[in-house]
Formats: C-alpha cells, sequence, structure tokens
C-alpha cells in the first residue's frame, strides 16, 4: 500500500468530501484537494502545477481553490484562483492554513482538511456567495498522483 493510500481512509476521504459539498453551499468558489506521496519542489510551486493540471483555472468567476498535501515529506499549500487574490486581503489563508497545520502536526491530518475545507467555504461566503443558480464546475473527489 502507498503512503498516500495510508493517509486516509475510504471513510475519511468521503468525510472530506463532505465537507466540500458543505462548504460549497456557503460559497460559489470551488474547492478540491489533491494528495500526493512527495514532491521535490516547494509545496505552494507544487500545488500551482497541479492547479493547473485539475484545470482549477477554468472556473467561470476564476475562484477554484486547492488544499495540497505532500504526504511523505509533510508538506502543505493552500491556493485560491486569481479570481479569489484580486479581492481578498494578502493574509487571506493564513487563518485557514494554521487549522490544516496544527491538526497536522497532531497527526489529525482529516480533521485538519475538513476543518480548513469548512473554514475556506465561509471565508469565501463574504467574496463570493452561493448564487441560486450555481453549478459544480469542478469534481468534489479527492485527487491524488
Amino acid at each position: 500500500m502507498s503512503k498516500t493510500e495510508d493517509f486516509l481512509s475510504k471513510a475519511d476521504e468521503q468525510e472530506i468530501v463532505e465537507a466540500i459539498i458543505e462548504a460549497e453551499k456557503n460559497t460559489s468558489g470551488e474547492i478540491r484537494v489533491h494528495l500526493e506521496e512527495q514532491t521535490e519542489k516547494s509545496p505552494l510551486d507544487r500545488a500551482q502545477e497541479v492547479f493547473f493540471k485539475l484545470n482549477m483555472h477554468e472556473t467561470k468567476d476564476r475562484n477554484g481553490v486547492l488544499f495540497y498535501v505532500g504526504i511523505s515529506n509533510k508538506k502543505f499549500a493552500i491556493i485560491g484562483d486569481e479570481g479569489i487574490d484580486k479581492v481578498v486581503e494578502a493574509d487571506f489563508w493564513n487563518c485557514t492554513k494554521d487549522v490544516v497545520i496544527a491538526n497536522f502536526e497532531q497527526g489529525n491530518y482529516k480533521k485538519g482538511l475538513v476543518e480548513g475545507i469548512l473554514r475556506a467555504g465561509e471565508r469565501l461566503k463574504k467574496y463570493f456567495p452561493y448564487q441560486s443558480d450555481d453549478t459544480n464546475e469542478l469534481s468534489n473527489e479527492i485527487s491524488s498522483g
């Protein structure tokens, strides 16, 4: 079994997907989680590559959010698309990142991701509120690679 498969159980993954669904009830923002065993790049650089590989930059409002986790070397990054970056304060993601990292440091990976995802949805609501005609533009499933 790979480290990626050991990181979260199937039940954990399902809870994370449910958190994404719940968070997206607050916002038109689109949230994804990507796991991979490791990267030699900085987590932000790798997250940006994955963001484009997953076509997250193709949302109508450019409001995709990626939670990136490099499992082996315990790397984490959260990034938002340019639509978000244009309207939020520079430290917008810090409190979300801090919640995730605090949980990760205690080995609570699922809890960290769930709490971070829910916080991201709540915080994005101010700038990108859910609209009645909102469509789910990106998969809620966890990607890996």
